[in-house]
């Protein structure tokens, strides 16, 4: 029988906020969810077969021997998709309060986010807050988040995603490409420093 997992106000660093989600998917882990997922995103009918075909390996896939044992992880009980808000924001001050006291409550002051040269920041399943300066635009590079990139970088996106670690990789690569959500693509031109 599985263990209770341990309330959130058990652990120093633990807290919790309310759901402010626009949307959740039902929990679980099936061809219909990952085609709401899909649906949700308005992606192109490449990504989802992509999605579907990685699906299908992650059934067949074992349950890797590396790491602790996971042999009681309920795939089934897990809420695979969250969207929290309707856009990622390119403004901080766009983002909702309740999402900044989540990243307030990390550490993550806005201080330091209007600083740095290009930053994203992910609630729940998506990007809710993307910007970067100007100045490394026009040099080519390109740094989104996913659903951006898929949409309007969609040949260079194609070529690159899960590249690094394709699904057939491991149980864990094939459940990612199969209900991924959010995440940033940064892609940066040859000869640019």
């Amino acid at each position: 029988m599985a263990k209770k997992a341990p309330d959130v106000g058990d652990y120093k660093y633990g807290f919790h906020d309310d759901d402010v989600s626009i949307f959740r998917s039902e929990r679980g882990l099936t061809e219909n969810i990952v085609r709401e997922i899909s649906n949700m995103k308005n992606e192109p009918e490449w990504m989802l077969d992509f999605r579907l075909k990685s699906l299908k390996l992650f059934y067949k896939m074992p349950m890797p021997q590396w790491g602790g044992d996971l042999s009681e992880l309920n795939f089934d009980d897990i809420t695979y998709y969250v969207k929290p808000s309707e856009q990622a924001e390119r403004s901080w001050d766009e983002v909702p309060e309740e999402i900044k006291r989540t990243f307030d409550k990390l550490g993550i002051p806005e201080a330091e986010q209007k600083y740095l040269a290009g930053v994203s920041a992910q609630y729940e399943s998506e990007v809710v807050y993307h910007n970067m300066e100007k100045e490394l635009e026009e040099k080519g590079i390109i740094f989104k988040d996913t659903d951006s990139a898929l949409q309007e970088n969609e040949e260079l996106f194609k070529k690159y995603f899960a590249s690094v670690v394709p699904a057939a990789d491991n149980k864990f690569a094939a459940l990612n490409s199969a209900v991924w959500s959010g995440g940033s693509f940064i892609y940066v031109p040859k000869n640019i420093n």
